[in-house]
C-alpha cells in the first residue's frame, strides 16, 4: 500500500508498506522499524524497549503499531513509556503508520513504532 506524500515541513512520514517492510522516507526498512519525526531506525520489536524509553520528553505520543491486527502490548511495557510520560496508541501496524502521519502533519509531537504486516 502506498501513502500519498505530503510536505510536513521537514518531517520524515512512512511513505508505505508491505509485507515485512516499510518504507520511510524513500527508503525500504525490513523488519520493525521505529519511526521518528526525523527518520526512522531499525527497532528490535516489543523486547526493545531502551529505544522507546529513549523518547521520553522528545515525544507526547507513541503509536505501536502491533502487526497486521491490533493487539494488546504489554502491560509493563505501556505501564514503563506512561511512567515515562508518554501515551501509547496500540494499533495494527497500517492503522499506527496512517494516524502517525496525520498526526505529524499537525505538527504533533509524536513516534510510531511498527511491527510489520
Amino acid at each position: 500500500m502506498a501513502i500519498e506524500p505530503t510536505d510536513f515541513a521537514g518531517a520524515v512520514p512512512v511513505d508505505g508498506y508491505g509485507p515485512g517492510f516499510f518504507r520511510v522516507g524513500e527508503k525500504v526498512h525490513h523488519g520493525p522499524v521505529l519511526v521518528l519525526q526525523g527518520g526512522a531506525q531499525g527497532w528490535a520489536g516489543l523486547d526493545d524497549r531502551a529505544p522507546l524509553l529513549a523518547l521520553a520528553g522528545r515525544v507526547d505520543v507513541l503509536f505501536l503499531g502491533m502487526g497486521a491486527d491490533i493487539a494488546r502490548p504489554p502491560a509493563d511495557l505501556v505501564a514503563a513509556l506512561e511512567a515515562a510520560g508518554i501515551a501509547v496508541e496500540a494499533m495494527a501496524s497500517p492503522t499506527a503508520a496512517r494516524t502517525y502521519n496525520v498526526t505529524l502533519s499537525e505538527g504533533r509531537r509524536v513516534a510510531c513504532a511498527l511491527i510489520p504486516v
